[in-house]
């Protein structure tokens, strides 16, 4: 089925669906889990972010736009499709399914983005020197407008007759016409394939790859460091990439197939496959790259018990330090000011005091890469 709605004014009410009631009410609830586990998902990290400020570092800034941007997903994409569904036809009409298609584009490539920024944001820990505060900041603002700008370039041409929005599938979601033959359509998908989900997993794989040669070498030099610290590096490094496959490589292959594949070749009904793939990455996000953030689940933690312990999450970059800390450790009393001057100074200190800690905090100086301001 291939229906242009913004080129005539029939009403989606009399579009025949290619699915049973059956499917659609299979899709609406598969869509209602979604719905509600993304929304509130997305809500916890965001409260947990403004409640405690120490959380609202420059890396963590990407996590925030991550959050935001799947949110946004929820309440402007997930809700209709979710209600279309239950109906068994889109209901918004040919302007509402414009929006959907235009809107939904431009959040899911803004968390893409954010996501292969996050990566190397991580990576570029190893390059630096050590940075101020407010430079730390001012870059990862710059990343988050970058995330909205690069996608917003992606987004409007296909309001502005490069490609176009139109129904999908089963006819209650709205995306880019992957089904158009045009070569402006097909030149729209491939330039939409190649630098919204290729370059940002190449990103991804590049900077992951690198972290982890570094955790690697601290213990091949490092006698002290625990093997299975690496194994945690090497679950979250494929767990990230492996979430990010899972969710949008599927979308990504069948939009190609049905632009340059034979006619017929994905059915409407399998198309919506891919696509309800796709919005569970805003129920996967939250949990990979925050429940998985030692340093965020503590502070979750809080909003239940009043308590304040310092907690210092893997790949977790200090605002303090331009070092790359490799540990997780949880203490149930504020750190003294010497932990925040540095492992070697810490271990003085409490070598000094007597205090004995378990799992103490390495960071590794690597060799400085060109200042980023």
């Amino acid at each position: 089925m291939e229906t242009h709605l913004q080129h005539n004014n029939l009403s989606t009410e009399h579009i025949p669906s290619a699915l049973s009631q059956a499917g659609h009410t299979a899709a609406a609830v598969f869509l209602g889990f979604v719905l509600v586990l993304g929304f509130f998902g997305n809500f916890l990290v965001l409260l947990v972010f403004s409640r405690f400020s120490g959380l609202r570092t420059p890396a963590n800034l990407l996590l925030i736009n991550i959050s935001i941007s799947d949110m946004l997903v929820c309440i402007f994409g997930t809700s209709l499709s979710f209600s279309a569904s239950v109906r068994g036809r889109w209901l918004t009409g040919s302007y509402g399914c414009q929006w959907y298609g235009f809107s939904n584009a431009l959040f899911g490539i803004v968390s893409l983005v954010s996501l292969a920024l996050l990566s190397f944001e991580r990576y570029s820990v190893l390059l630096c020197k050590q940075q101020s505060d407010s430079c730390q900041y001012r870059r990862a603002w710059l990343a988050v407008a970058a995330s909205w700008l690069y996608s917003l370039v992606w987004t409007v041409p296909p309001l502005l007759g490069w490609s176009s929005y139109g129904l999908e599938g089963p006819g209650t979601t709205c995306s880019v016409q992957w089904h158009q033959r045009t070569a402006t359509a097909r030149s729209y998908v491939s330039c939409l394939f190649v630098f919204c989900l290729l370059l940002p997993l190449v990103l991804m794989f590049f900077c992951y790859g690198k972290i982890l040669l570094a955790v690697r070498a601290v213990t091949g030099i490092n006698s002290t460091y625990p093997d299975w610290r690496e194994g945690r590096v090497l679950l979250m490094v494929v767990t990230m990439v492996t979430g990010y496959l899972l969710c949008w490589m599927p979308y990504g292959v069948v939009a190609m197939l049905a632009s340059f594949g034979r006619l017929g070749l994905v059915p409407p009904a399998a198309s919506l496959i891919p696509s309800l793939l796709a919005k569970t990455s805003t129920v996967i996000n939250p949990f990979i790259y925050v429940v998985l953030n030692s340093q965020v689940r503590k502070q979750e933690k809080l909003l239940q018990i009043k308590m304040t312990p310092t907690v210092i999450s893997i790949l977790q970059v200090s605002p303090a330090h331009d070092r790359l800390q490799l540990t997780s450790s949880a203490h149930p009393r504020k750190p003294h000011a010497a932990q925040q001057q540095g492992a070697v100074e810490s271990r003085s200190q409490h070598a000094n005091t007597g205090t004995k800690y378990s799992n103490a905090p390495v960071h590794v100086q690597w060799a400085a890469g060109p200042a980023w301001c």
